[in-house]
């Protein structure tokens, strides 16, 4: 059997004639940059997120940058977040001219670990950017009350967390912006790229409205120096089509995720992701952790078993961040996590056969 790490067209094809339907929609009424079909998306996903606003953009990238310049962050400010997440957390910051600062993250959750915060503020800190990794929140009560205490800004990167929930508050609804990818392979994904930031501040969502339509509220009349980071209306109207799907699709993540935890649990050698218990996670990544990470990979893709590995390299010790000088041994923990993760297929419309595939060749492995 074989089974694909994750499969896109499995996806398209349920909802083809609904995308095929926006699509020409949008053809129709020719409204490509923005637009109509944008708007609609934007008043949806503002609404599954329990926020007052949406904005779209580019992509997940823009939408940390955005949210950085919307709240006035620059030159040699400092950004907390964690080592181990895709680099564009840590770009975005460094696009601004602030200072990626890390602070170690939590073994059993693989997010920031709220307890290591208050030693990474300085007097240049101006914000935290916490990671909603693989598709859980981190532990936000305690990050809100350090932010507010040191009045700092808080950027949710929920980039892989569309529809989880934090004791039943939507990811991205908590920070001052939240912020969000539509890369094809996320839970909501475009058919391209894609992104948002939502928030409840009126005066954000205007100034970030702006800049991603080169800094115009009016056509030609420029208050600020912007930039293009618009969402395309073609993704605008894939992605509201399949905004409605995506409760559903969640749930079977979960369900896959569930029959995964219990297939491994009589196997000791693989840790199994936990669901936190203020969590609802919704698992874009299932990634399991084991010692012979690069043995067991090689031992699935040999019986047809695709995999991944989220992400085989912290940010600080990638050869870009080098200059700030947090060699091997800085954040232990992200090191330990990055060097034993392997992620499995994980997508809604795997087959229980698939899943228990998965399940008894890695069982057989260790046997």
């Amino acid at each position: 059997m074989n089974v694909p790490f994750l499969d896109l067209k499995a996806q398209y094809m349920s909802i083809k004639d609904e995308i095929h339907t926006a699509i020409e929609n949008v053809l129709e009424k020719t409204a490509f940059a923005g637009g109509p079909f944008v708007a609609e998306f934007e008043q949806s996903f503002a609404k599954f997120c329990n926020c007052k606003h949406a904005v779209g953009v580019g992509n997940g990238t823009d939408a940390l940058w955005l949210s950085l310049i919307a709240l006035g962050i620059g030159r040699e400010d400092e950004v907390i977040t964690v080592p181990n997440t895709f680099i564009a957390t840590a770009e975005a910051i460094s696009l601004v001219g602030a200072i990626p600062v890390f602070v170690d993250i939590d073994e059993t959750t693989h997010n920031m670990n709220p307890a290591l915060l208050e030693a990474a503020i300085t007097k240049k800190t101006k914000a935290i950017i916490p990671v909603h990794l693989f598709g859980q929140t981190a532990d936000m009560d305690p990050i809100m009350a350090i932010a507010q205490q040191y009045g700092l800004y808080v950027i949710e990167d929920a980039c892989q967390a569309h529809g989880a929930e934090y004791k039943g508050k939507k990811a991205g609804s908590m920070g001052h912006t939240g912020c969000f990818s539509f890369y094809p392979g996320k839970n909501l994904g475009a058919y391209g790229e894609g992104g948002a930031v939502v928030t409840d501040d009126d005066a954000l969502a205007a100034n970030m409205k702006m800049f991603r339509d080169h800094g115009q509220a009016q056509k030609y009349f420029h208050g600020m120096i912007g930039w293009n980071a618009r969402l395309d209306g073609i993704q605008g109207a894939i992605l509201n089509v399949k905004l409605k799907y995506l409760p559903a699709w969640n749930d079977a993540r979960r369900k896959h995720a569930k029959n995964y935890t219990t297939g491994f649990s009589s196997v000791k050698e693989v840790i199994v992701p936990q669901e936190a218990d203020y969590a609802r996670h919704i698992y874009h990544i299932y990634a399991i952790r084991v010692k012979d990470r690069d043995k067991l990979m090689a031992y699935l893709t040999e019986k047809g078993i695709a995999c991944g590995i989220h992400y085989p390299v912290p940010v600080h010790l990638q050869d870009a961040y080098r200059f700030l000088k947090k060699g091997r041994g800085s954040f232990p923990v992200a090191e330990k996590c990055s060097s034993q993760y392997l992620s499995l297929p994980m997508f809604a419309e795997l087959s229980d056969e698939q899943v228990g595939y998965v399940v008894e060749t890695v069982r057989e492995y260790y046997a």
